[in-house]
Formats: structure tokens, sequence, C-alpha cells
């Protein structure tokens, strides 16, 4: 386990050293390309169109719509295709400015990534900021047609719970000695945060399905998740795995309760599952919370692996990258995280692939 540690200590301290790891945002950021567009979605029909407005042609009209698209913004660098697309997708409560500038100001993992030689596309969850979701629930109630109670629950987090639960520190507006997370910026990040509307969404979640049409699409891409979203990459690849060529679930409780032809699917597919650290320091209820999922996770790699698969706990503490929150993408070493994802897709999803082309 030492000469482990010592491997990667010494693999951190010459990727910081590198020339230009610290100036990599003072380079002009060249694209060959970058837009948006929107994946998935179904057509309904609805009477509950609009509940307040008079208008004779709006008020009332029957027509149909589209529900639980997934936006997608994407960039692509010159040479982009030379390396695996990566699809990122953000958790509970928030969006895909997740992946972009951090709360402080400095460079996100979306850009860093492109800067690195991989289109990147940032989704939206169904049912968040610029995807689709059902409103006719909504509707209905206002028009009397249903009973308030049938309303789903609108999840939304507080700044205190949002301290404890990203593990900025042991009690509100109190930081860990060692914290990563940037917590003078964190009235930013609390910006950042929008109203949950998963529970209007059908069963399974439209956005494993988008994610895995989207993988399809690009002919080939690496799912990423976090937090809330950090399992869904392996739900999009039971789905369909056509265009899953590796996961990363960050931050996730994992689910160990699949069967064995789902863990044959998914051991055809490199994981790699990544922690940060004060997992079991969050006193109260939250205290299990983390350590639960930390456990589940490690049992989910152990099943993959003893189905023949490559599946990866990367826990930072065992590496000697101490401090890290659940933010880990907006953590002050985020650029040094972002760089041992790089490493691990390099080595087990692109040269896997170049090992066994089709």
């Amino acid at each position: 386990m030492k000469a482990h540690l010592s491997r990667w200590s010494l693999i951190l301290a010459v990727v910081t050293a590198l020339p230009g790891y610290a100036g990599e945002g003072t380079k002009p950021l060249v694209l060959a390309s970058q837009g948006s567009f929107f994946v998935g979605g179904e057509s309904k029909t609805s009477k509950e169109l609009n509940s307040n407005t008079t208008g004779p042609l709006l008020a009332g009209e029957a027509g149909d719509i589209t529900i639980n698209q997934m936006y997608v913004q994407y960039q692509t660098p010159v040479k982009g295709s030379q390396h695996a697309p990566v699809v990122m997708v953000h958790g509970c409560c928030l969006s895909s400015k997740t992946w972009e500038t951090t709360p402080d100001g400095r460079m996100g993992w979306s850009e860093y990534f492109v800067r690195k030689g991989h289109s990147v596309y940032l989704a939206d969850q169904s049912s968040r900021a610029r995807s689709g979701f059902d409103a006719t629930k909504i509707n209905a109630v206002k028009l009397g047609q249903v009973p308030p109670s049938e309303l789903p629950n609108i999840f939304m987090v507080s700044h205190q719970a949002s301290w404890l639960v990203f593990r900025f520190g042991p009690t509100f507006n109190t930081a860990f000695p060692d914290e990563q997370f940037p917590v003078q910026a964190a009235e930013e990040l609390y910006k950042q945060m929008i109203p949950d509307l998963n529970a209007f969404l059908p069963t399974p979640n439209p956005t494993w399905i988008n994610m895995a049409a989207l993988a399809v699409q690009l002919k080939g891409a690496v799912l990423m998740g976090h937090s809330e979203s950090g399992f869904f990459p392996e739900q999009a690849a039971l789905i369909n795995p056509t265009g899953v060529r590796g996961i990363v679930s960050i931050e996730t409780p994992c689910t160990t309760t699949l069967k064995p032809e789902e863990l044959s699917k998914l051991a055809k597919i490199p994981i790699l599952i990544m922690f940060g650290d004060h997992l079991g320091d969050i006193p109260g209820p939250l205290g299990s919370f983390w350590p639960t999922g930390f456990d589940a996770c490690n049992k989910f790699v152990q099943q993959v692996n003893d189905t023949g698969g490559d599946a990866q706990m990367m826990y930072l503490p065992k590496m000697g990258i101490k401090g890290n929150s659940h933010m880990l993408m907006q953590d002050k070493n985020n650029l040094q995280l972002a760089d041992l994802i790089l490493g691990w897709i390099d080595n087990h999803v692109e040269r896997k692939k170049n090992a066994h082309p089709k």
C-alpha cells in the first residue's frame, strides 16, 4: 500500500509541476465547433395546457406538447475526434453549471477537458434548468380537475443543509481545516442551486434514456454523473450500452442489487468511481449517509470485477489527497482531480478501444 501511495504522490507532484498546468487558462481556447441541441422527449396530448389565460385561443385549448426532453450544450476542440467525448450530468438541485466556471472564478472541468482534447457535452437533467418536464399536473390542480394532494413535491435544499451534505465542514459556516472547497465563495454556489422537479418524472427516469441515446448519437462517449446522477451512467448503459465507452461515477450511493445479467452488461464497460474526504465527519443524522454510500460503491466495484469487469474505486484520501468535498469539480484542486480522470480515460477507455478495435 505504501508503494502504491508513493506512486500516486509522485504522479501528482509531476502533474502539478508540469509547465502550463497552473496557467492552462491563459492560453486561447481554440474550438472546432460549439452549440446546443435537445435529446429525446415525447409528445403528449393535453387538455390542461393553460390554467391562467383568458384569451380565446389559449384558455382551455387541447393540443400536443413535448415533455422530458434533455438540453445539451457542447464544445468540440480542434482534433477532438482523437479522444473520447465526455458527457457530464449534474446532481440534485443543480444544473450543468456545475461543470463550468467554479464559484470562485477558476476554470471548471468542462473547459479543462476541452483544453485536454475531449469534446464535452453538458446535459441538464430532464425536469431541470433548460430541459423539459410535464407541467400538466400543476395546471390540472389549478383548474380544479385533481386535488392539490396529487401535486408531486418540488425538492429544494437550504444553504445550511448544503453545507453539511456537501461536506464543507462539521457545522454551518465552519469549514474543515483542510477543506478544499472555496468556502469563501459558498454564496455563489447557493446561487447555482435550483428547484428539483424529478418527482414529476415517470419511471424509468427519462434522463437515463436520453443519456443512452446521446451516447449512441455521439458514436461512443464516456458518461459522467455526480451525486444524484452519479449512478445514471450505469442506468443508461443498462438501457442501451451501445454507445457507452466508459463510465465515471462521482460521489454517489451505488446500487448493489443488480441481477447477474445486468452486472454482465456493465462488466463490458470500464467504470471509475471517485470519492473525496471527510465521509464520516458530519455529525447527526447525516453522519452515516456518505460512509454507507461509499461502502455500497466498494461492494458494487467488487461485484463488477468478480463478473470479469474493469471497475476501480478512486478514494482520494488513500491516494494522499486530503480535504476534498462533495463538489470535487469545484474544489481548489479540481484540475488535479480532472487529470486523474483524464488519465483513467486514457488507460482504461481509449487504450482498450485501440487494443480491440471494432
